[in-house]
């Protein structure tokens, strides 16, 4: 009767604290350049070392610049932090990817791309979106810095075990439609409180129907609706993504990860804390119109007029009522750890081919990695890009939040397909609808927000 969250769980709990929080087993820590500075502070103040260094991987993305990363950071905070990541690093003994090594990127992106991130796993990092590795059905979360320092030193947590739910979602998916737009409308559904407490595990035809790369992207955006996190039990889908990553297990170990990965399932009698079911037939290419990912709507829709969300829009310049097809576009971002993978530029390439880029629209293109980057050019999509007038920048954060060079300037508008639309998160007085690849591609090439379908 158990669910695939309480397996996980219960097979890396160390021992549970009478009337206080169990104390997990950590399979793997990322370490960034943003959350991880005090926590190595903290060990070197109590003479620490790190318990299971081979378990901690570290790689900046946060602070990257998008372009010339081969030269010296300008921005001194930015060069500060990646450069005390490094040091943090090789003082303790860890792996570094650090910029323009071939295994750096985000560091969401990189973990599933080489097999770091396994079926089975605990897997933490100080950035809140760690959900996004249950794909692979692991038990993956955020954690504060304080909690870094904890898992640097013993390689355990404490934690409150969170409930349980499970999303259905079953039926087929429209035309145009993509694993981005099932996660706005589950947003727009659950709100972006709806899940708070709970781990949600995603099932359903439409989940078992999704791309390695698509399961990344909707456990990526677990968090954008209060969850713990997200994660989809492993399957023939996950086991062909992972075979011969460069982590993966190889020869018989394979063999026998697979043979215990098939056991990773909740049981048919299990007993979520929660359950919702929806079909695919309710959703059509989405896009946000407010200032969190919950407030959405189906492109062809209107905005709703809603109590309490008066401030939000007039931040956003928006109104109920209003359609948002035809509104102008300033900026259009492709990438983030939410979609920065190779699917995304396929994807993005696949409507622009053949068009050209709007006029007066400011389009950044970032990789999540340079083994993305790398496949963009082996498959000549930076061909179909450039031709179009899209040019390929280098991997990193980039636009999904303020903390690098590429931010949008106050009043523009971005459609972005990151994770967050928050006041400022683009940068100071920005404006942020997000939307998947064919969305943001469609207003690349049209300049204004356009129903990819009709360029499909």
């Amino acid at each position: 009767m158990n669910t695939l969250f309480d397996k996980i769980w219960d097979s890396h709990v160390v021992q549970i604290v009478p009337d206080g929080p169990t104390q997990l087993y950590i399979d793997r820590l990322y370490c960034h350049e943003v959350t991880s500075p005090q926590a190595f502070d903290g060990l070197r103040a109590r003479g620490l070392k790190c318990f299971r260094p081979e378990r901690i991987f570290c790689m900046p993305d946060h602070n990257t610049p998008t372009h010339d990363q081969n030269k010296p950071i300008e921005d001194t905070v930015s060069r500060k932090q990646i450069d005390t990541l490094a040091r943090n690093a090789e003082e303790f003994g860890l792996t570094h990817y650090g910029m323009m090594n071939p295994s750096n990127g985000i560091i969401h992106v990189v973990g599933p791309e080489k097999g770091l991130s396994l079926p089975g796993m605990t897997i933490v990092c100080g950035d809140s979106h760690t959900s996004t590795h249950g794909a692979v059905g692991a038990v993956a979360f955020g954690i504060g810095t304080s909690e870094v320092e904890m898992v640097l030193a013993s390689q355990c947590i404490l934690q409150q075990k969170p409930k349980s739910m499970r999303i259905t979602v079953n039926g087929k998916l429209g035309k145009g439609v993509t694993a981005k737009d099932v996660a706005l409308f589950l947003m727009s559904r659950l709100t972006t409180s709806g899940a708070t407490g709970y781990f949600v595990e995603y099932a359903g035809d439409v989940v078992r129907s999704l791309s390695m790369e698509g399961r990344l992207t909707l456990c990526n955006l677990s968090i954008e609706m209060g969850a713990r996190g997200g994660f989809i039990a492993p399957d023939e889908t996950t086991f062909a993504y992972l075979k011969d990553k460069e982590f993966a297990p190889k020869g018989e170990a394979w063999e026998q990860a697979v043979g215990y990965w098939k056991t990773l399932r909740s049981d048919d009698d299990a007993v979520f804390d929660k359950e919702l079911t929806f079909n695919a037939d309710e959703i059509e290419p989405r896009i946000t119109y407010g200032t969190n990912p919950g407030m959405g709507i189906g492109i062809t829709e209107r905005i709703p007029d809603n109590k309490g969300e008066e401030k939000a829009l007039a931040y956003m310049g928006f109104e109920p009522g209003l359609q948002l097809l035809g509104t102008k576009v300033d900026y259009v971002f492709l990438g983030a750890c939410t979609n920065g993978r190779i699917e995304d530029f396929r994807a993005f390439a696949s409507v622009v081919k053949g068009c050209r880029k709007a006029e007066g629209v400011v389009a950044w293109l970032v990789p999540g990695s340079w083994a993305v980057e790398k496949q963009i050019r082996q498959e000549g999509l930076d061909q179909i890009l450039e031709a179009a007038g899209f040019a390929i920048r280098q991997p990193g954060c980039s636009a999904c939040l303020a903390m690098n060079d590429d931010k949008v300037p106050a009043g523009c508008l971005c459609v972005s397909t990151s994770n967050r639309n928050f006041e400022g998160r683009q940068g100071p007085g920005s404006r942020t609808v997000l939307a998947s690849p064919l969305v943001a591609a469609a207003a690349a090439v049209t300049g204004v927000i356009t129903d990819p379908r009709e360029l499909l």
